[in-house]
């Protein structure tokens, strides 16, 4: 075990919405550094998304970072020389974090032909409880809940 926790970083608010989920989830969408290109990718689909749904497009993006956000994962644990997945609740941060990483691959494996269309149509179904990012968050719970049984092997 290391002697101490490594420091959290603080993230700064993005400059529209002035909200650090934003941040996060543009820093987690960002490739090799381009920031400026992932800004302007979510807050088009944020535009998009809001024209789709008729209302604010952060509150959208928040609603179906919500729905997606898991409240039980499974964590493989080796006892006896058997491996046993045991369900385990999820801290808050990494919730989101997990959120995020779902929305972000999932939008991506869409079939429209820019991310910014990809990304509002997987924002607005989410929000609705639908999308491939809602499905994988209820497998996840389906998966823990099969494994109950487990769940006195907890860490």
């Amino acid at each position: 075990m290391r002697k101490s926790k490594p420091k959290k970083r603080i993230i700064l608010p993005d400059p529209k919405f002035n909200d650090v989920q934003v941040t996060r989830f543009v820093n987690n969408m960002m490739y090799d550094g381009k920031k400026s290109i992932a800004y302007a990718i979510f807050y088009d689909a944020v535009e998009i998304a809001e024209q789709k749904a008729g209302e604010s497009g952060l509150e959208i993006f928040k609603r179906a970072l919500v729905n997606i956000s898991p409240a039980v994962e499974v964590k493989s644990r080796r006892v006896g020389g058997a491996n046993f997945q045991v369900p385990t609740e999820v801290r808050p941060d990494r919730k989101i974090a997990l959120g995020m990483k779902w929305l972000i691959t999932y939008a991506r494996k869409r079939g429209e032909k820019t991310m910014k269309e990809k990304l509002a149509g997987e924002i607005v179904s989410a929000a609705k409880g639908e999308g491939a990012a809602v499905k994988k968050k209820e497998d996840t719970h389906k998966m823990a809940e099969a494994n109950k049984a487990f769940s006195h092997f907890r860490f």
